[in-house]
C-alpha cells in the first residue's frame, strides 16, 4: 500500500491538514502517515474534535490506525473500503460538529449507497463554520456538482458548553450530472461573478442571555448602512450554555453567502456586529463570488471533478495549504490568478 507522508506543520499548521488528509486517504486507498499534527496551534496534537475526527474516518473505511489518542502528534492511517451506513460522533465538547462531518463526507458520497452522519458537539462556534453556513452555503455549492446532501439542526450548541447536534443525509455523487451542469466551470461563471443585487438578511441567535443583547444588536444592525430586508432573531431555550452569533446573509437567485460573528463575555455588542458587517461590505466590495471560507472548502470537490474555476477575495493561508495537501494525493493542479482585489482559482488534471 503506497504511504502518503504529510508534515502537520506545513503552511497553516492547523487540523484541515488533518482533515483533507483523513478523507483523501480515505478515498485514494493509500496509507497516510502525518506528524507535527496540529504543530502551528497551542495545544498542538489531536483535540477532541481532531480525534473524533481521525475516529469518524476510521469507522467509515474500516482502518487500522496507530496514534489515535488525545494529544498526539504522529498518526498512521491505512484505510479500507469506503462504507456506507448510518453513523454517529460524540465530540464530548463544543469542537465543530460541521468540521467532523467535512472530514468524512467526500468519502461518504462515493461511498456508492446512502449515509446519514449525526454528531454531537458544537454547532455554532468560533474558528469553525456555523450549521447556517453549512447548510445555506457550502451544501448547494457543492449540489450543482452532483454532490447532494441535506442536514439538519436537531439542537444548537454553544461554546464553551456545546451539546449540540446536527445530522446530514449523503446520496451518493453523481458523476454524470456534474458534467452536465458544472458550477465549477469558469465559462459558466457560476462562482466566477460577484452575486447580483443580492437581498441582505441578518439572524441573531441568542442562548440563556438578557433580551437586551438582542435588541442593542437589533439596533446596531439596522444603523449599519446594510439595505437590511428582514432582521431574525432566534432565541435558543434547549442549548447546553449561553451563546451569541450574528449573520448576515447575502442571498440571490444562485446562491447565498452567510457571514458570522460571535459574542462572548467582555466583548461589547457593537464590536460583536461591526466585525460581521465588515465582513459583509469587505466581500460586498471586492468583487468575489465566494468568500474565503468556502473557497478553502470547494477545493476538495473540484479536484474529484478533476476541474473547474472560482473567484475569491482572498488567498488565505488556509487555502493554500488545502490545495498543497490535495495534490499529495490526486493527480490535479491547482492555478491561481491575480484580478485586482481578488483571486482566480482554477483546477485541471495534471500533466
Amino acid at each position: 500500500m503506497e504511504t502518503v507522508h504529510i508534515d502537520g506543520s506545513t503552511g497553516e499548521g492547523g487540523g484541515q491538514i488533518l482533515r483533507t488528509s483523513l478523507a483523501l486517504s480515505c478515498i485514494t486507498g493509500k496509507a497516510l502517515h502525518i506528524d507535527n499534527i496540529r504543530a502551528a496551534r497551542r495545544n498542538a496534537g489531536l483535540a477532541k474534535q481532531h480525534l473524533v475526527c481521525v475516529e469518524a474516518a476510521r469507522a467509515i473505511c474500516d482502518a487500522k490506525c496507530r496514534g489515535a489518542v488525545l494529544g498526539s502528534k504522529v498518526l498512521d492511517f491505512q484505510p479500507g473500503s469506503i462504507r456506507s451506513g448510518d453513523y454517529h460522533f460524540d465530540i464530548g465538547s463544543a469542537g465543530s460538529a460541521s468540521l467532523v462531518i467535512q472530514a468524512v463526507l467526500p468519502a461518504l458520497f462515493l461511498a456508492g449507497q446512502p449515509s446519514t452522519v449525526t454528531v454531537t458537539g458544537g454547532t455554532h462556534n468560533p474558528m469553525a463554520p456555523p450549521f447556517d453556513f453549512f447548510c445555506e452555503t457550502f451544501l448547494p455549492a457543492v449540489a450543482v456538482a452532483g454532490f447532494q446532501a441535506d442536514c439538519r439542526l436537531i439542537k444548537p450548541g454553544f461554546f464553551p458548553a456545546g451539546g449540540g447536534k446536527m445530522t446530514i443525509n449523503v446520496q451518493p455523487w453523481e458523476e454524470n450530472t456534474s458534467r452536465a451542469i458544472d458550477p465549477f466551470d469558469f465559462a459558466q461563471g457560476r462562482l466566477c461573478e460577484p452575486l447580483e443585487q443580492p437581498q441582505i438578511y441578518a439572524r441573531i441567535y441568542t442562548a440563556k442571555l438578557p433580551a437586551h443583547i438582542a435588541q442593542r444588536q437589533k439596533r446596531l444592525l439596522s444603523q449599519s448602512g446594510l439595505d437590511l430586508q428582514d432582521i431574525e432573531h432566534v432565541e435558543v431555550t434547549d442549548s447546553a450554555g449561553a451563546g451569541n452569533c450574528v449573520m448576515i446573509r447575502l442571498c440571490s437567485s444562485s446562491r447565498t453567502t452567510v457571514f458570522t460573528a460571535y459574542g462572548m463575555r467582555g466583548k461589547p455588542s457593537q464590536e460583536v456586529v461591526g466585525e460581521v458587517v465588515a465582513q459583509a461590505k469587505d466581500f460586498s466590495a471586492g468583487g468575489a463570488a465566494i468568500d474565503r471560507f468556502l473557497a478553502d472548502q470547494l477545493l476538495i470537490y473540484m479536484a474529484l471533478s478533476k476541474r473547474g474555476c472560482y473567484v475569491t477575495n482572498e488567498l488565505s493561508t488556509h487555502l493554500q495549504t488545502n490545495m498543497e495537501i490535495i495534490q499529495k494525493f490526486l493527480p490535479i493542479s491547482f492555478n491561481v490568478q491575480r484580478h485586482e482585489r481578488a483571486y482566480r482559482i482554477c483546477c485541471h488534471p495534471a500533466s
